[in-house]
């Protein structure tokens, strides 16, 4: 099968286009910038999904395309909403069967800018020309050691009842994967990491697995996107998936520290 990721080099795009070509599929990687490593058999395109460009050259032929582009900076609205629009369009016109989309799991419970346009973004494609599967995950891994990672940095270590359950992404680009060559199936099942955390208990394991010596900082669940943190809105309900190995056994791996 030929198919498109899009943003093939990022977190989630990267083992998506691993796990693919794995399969035996030709995959194009449509970015901006050539990938640092590319996946041998896998060819590039240069295309910017904000602006278009390159998108018609990009999908000619492709049957499937797998949307794993993210943006979350000011313009994140732009990129996400109106760049998938113009993304359908080109698929639209090139005759592309099937899109495949990655979504938040609880973004429309959460009132974040960020998650808005992932909701946004949502419907333009459930409501595009493009038939569709869509995929709700939780948190990455990463994402949860960025943020710890920061505060580190800092000598603290935030403790709040906020809760998540982050997944391994490579869990993650395997169920896309799945989607890409099962077809257009609508709105498939959550996935999350195996176990629900309070941020407290993500931040004590990564400095216990670490040997850090950080200062315990209290984050006060002020505000509704806290206090929609603190109710697990972001985690699975009972419909959902759970997946993998939890945030302690990633640290462990990431950071080559086994268990004692």
């Amino acid at each position: 099968m030929q198919i498109a990721v899009l943003g093939g080099t990022g977190v989630l795009g990267a083992p998506v286009v691993r796990d693919l070509a794995a399969r035996g599929h030709t995959v194009r990687v449509l970015t901006r910038t050539p990938p640092t490593d590319p996946v041998p058999g896998t060819v590039h395109h240069p295309v910017d999904l904000a602006t278009g460009a390159g998108l018609d050259k990009a999908l000619e032929g492709v049957s499937t395309v797998v949307d794993a582009a993210n943006h979350t900076g000011a313009r994140s609205a732009k990129v996400l909403v109106e760049g998938v629009r113009s993304l359908l369009a080109a698929e639209q016109r090139a005759e592309v069967g099937h899109h495949v989309e990655i979504s938040i799991v609880g973004c429309d419970q959460v009132p974040f800018a960020y998650y808005r346009s992932k909701v946004a973004q949502e419907h333009v494609v459930t409501q595009g020309p493009i038939p569709w599967t869509l995929l709700r995950a939780t948190q990455f891994h990463e994402l949860i050691d960025q943020i710890l990672g920061l505060s580190a940095k800092l000598r603290v270590a935030p403790h709040s009842s906020m809760r998540f359950q982050p997944v391994d992404v490579t869990a993650v680009a395997a169920r896309l994967a799945d989607a890409a060559e099962a077809g257009p199936s609508g709105r498939v099942r959550d996935v999350g990491g195996p176990a629900v955390h309070t941020l407290t208990e993500l931040a004590t394991a990564r400095r216990e697995i670490l040997g850090h010596a950080l200062l315990p900082v209290p984050v006060p669940p002020l505000g509704r996107i806290a206090r929609r943190l603190r109710d697990a809105a972001l985690c699975l309900d009972d419909s959902g998936e759970a997946v993998s190995f939890d945030y302690a056994e990633w640290v462990r791996r990431r950071y080559g520290k086994p268990r004692s």
